[in-house]
Order: structure tokens, then C-alpha cells, then sequence
């Protein structure tokens, strides 16, 4: 039997709506990251989207050092706290060592553990033993059925709110490619299932000293992973001017496309329902 997680008083999983998490990939400054914010509350509250709000105070898995990664744990938290408090939205950031875990737990709602991480036992039980929902990408170099001691770790810590995230394969060198058998292998886990549509477009490493990507087909993927009927929440990363975000600017799909989107993900999810 699927469960069901609670964010707030969002449902997630099984009879539950379709629900989106959305945001930028990097907090860039307060005041960019409070607009996207309330912006994406004002999208929510028109088109009916039950939204969780996502952001990272650190980008730790940049591709150049010299790459742009936030402003650290200690004033990217201070943001989300204040998005949190000006929009009403629950939040959701990623975590990098176990020690983090705890610490943001005190402010975000959803406790994120990155793909390249997904792996790190001392990570996944710290995540669990914050007692918040836990949303585990994927690693790129796993198969969907490998989340099942993914899974188990968490579980060993009393926790079972627990998401699982799709956000492609790694295909050859600098590509990506989702393979949508694996929001079916992994709702057999019993958890509710995410798909990444932004990521799953992602070019890693593909611009040399940054990743690339082809955002044009987010929208795309994202209608087929609903359409499979075995995905209950929509992962996408947005930004008012994606052509100047400091990270993953590529794969982004601009914050005016994102009602249109939710329009056509709603329809789709109520024709093929629960499956």
C-alpha cells in the first residue's frame, strides 16, 4: 500500500492532487529569491496548485569552483525562513553532510538529499532522524529498483515520509535520458514518486566549465511522467529571467510558463488518475 506524506497541509500520494514543487536552483540574493517566491504564491493561488517552494543555500556539486553557490547555510536559511513567513508556502532545501540536517531542519519543511549523494548512509540517516519529509533524488548512476536500500535506510530511523525522485539516467557523456518505466518501479516502493522535469534536461558538465541544458523539452516530460499515471508531484525549477540565473539558467522553464504547464498537468492527471 502507497502512503501518504503530509507537508504542511499538503497530501502527498495516493487519491491525493497533483502537487508541484517549484523555485530556483540557488538562493541569488534575498531579494530575487522572496520575488520568485511570491510570484509562484500568487501563480499557486490563481491556478489552485498545492506548491511547495524549493531553493539551495549551496550548490556544492557545481561543475567549476569557480562556479556561483549560494549564500551558505546559515543566511540561505534566514532567506527560506523569510520566504516562509511572507508567502505562507512550505519549503524545501537540499542538505550536503549530516550535520546540515538538523540544522535546517529547524526551518524548511522538506529535507532534500541530492542525486550525487543519495548513496551516503551517515546522510540518509541524519535526514531521517530530523523526522521531516525526506525527498531523495535518484543518482543519475542508479537503477529505479536500487532505491530500495535507499529507502531502507530511512526507514531503519522510525521515518516513512519519504518521496522519491526521478531526474534521468546518465547516457553517454554530458546527457541525460528519463526513462519513465522508473516512476512505476519506484511507486512499488510504497512511497509517492517525483518526477524532476528540469533536471531530467540537464546537460551535466555540458558547457565545459558549467552544465548545459535543453529547457525547451522540460514541458514535454513533464506531461509524459504524469500521463504514466504513477507520478504525484511535478519537480521544476523556474526563475522570472531564467537568462540570467546563476545557475542552471539552461533547463529552466521561465516562471510565465508555469500556469500554462499546470493547466495541461491537471488535465492530464485527471484523465489517467491514480494508477
Amino acid at each position: 500500500m502507497r502512503r501518504v506524506v503530509n507537508v504542511g497541509t499538503i497530501r502527498i500520494g495516493a487519491g491525493c492532487p497533483l502537487v508541484l514543487i517549484a523555485g530556483p536552483c540557488v538562493i541569488e540574493s534575498r531579494k530575487v529569491c522572496v520575488a520568485i517566491a511570491e510570484r509562484l504564491r500568487d501563480v499557486a493561488r490563481r491556478q489552485r496548485i498545492p506548491l511547495i517552494f524549493k531553493a539551495s543555500y549551496d550548490k556544492a556539486n557545481r561543475s567549476s569552483v569557480r562556479s556561483f553557490r549560494g549564500p551558505g547555510m546559515k543566511a540561505g536559511l534566514d532567506v527560506l525562513r523569510e520566504v516562509k513567513e511572507k508567502t505562507g508556502l512550505p519549503v524545501l532545501t537540499d542538505v550536503h553532510t549530516p550535520e546540515q540536517a538538523e540544522m535546517a531542519a529547524g526551518v524548511v519543511d522538506v529535507i532534500q538529499v541530492p542525486a550525487f549523494l543519495c548513496r551516503q548512509t551517515d546522510l540518509l540517516l541524519a535526514a531521517g532522524e530530523t523526522g521531516k519529509p525526506v525527498n531523495v533524488k535518484k543518482g543519475q548512476f542508479l537503477a529505479p529498483w536500487d532505491m530500495a536500500n535507499i529507502v531502507e535506510k530511512i526507514e531503519s530511523t522510525g521515518n516513512r515520509r519519504i518521496l522519491l525522485t526521478e531526474r534521468g539516467a546518465s547516457f553517454g557523456y554530458n546527457s541525460l535520458v528519463a526513462d519513465m518505466r522508473s516512476l512505476l518501479v519506484m511507486r512499488e516502493l510504497g512511497y509517492p514518486v517525483v518526477f524532476d522535469a528540469t533536471h531530467s534536461v540537464q546537460k551535466p558538465g555540458g558547457a565545459g566549465s558549467s552544465s548545459s541544458g535543453d529547457g525547451c523539452w522540460a514541458p514535454a516530460l513533464a506531461r509524459a511522467a504524469v500521463a504514466t499515471g504513477a507520478c504525484d508531484v511535478v519537480f521544476v525549477e523556474t526563475h522570472i529571467r531564467p537568462a540570467t540565473a546563476l545557475s542552471d539558467r539552461d533547463n529552466m522553464i521561465p516562471l510565465a510558463g508555469i500556469a500554462p504547464l499546470w493547466k495541461a498537468l491537471r488535465s492530464i492527471h485527471e484523465i489517467v488518475g491514480d494508477r
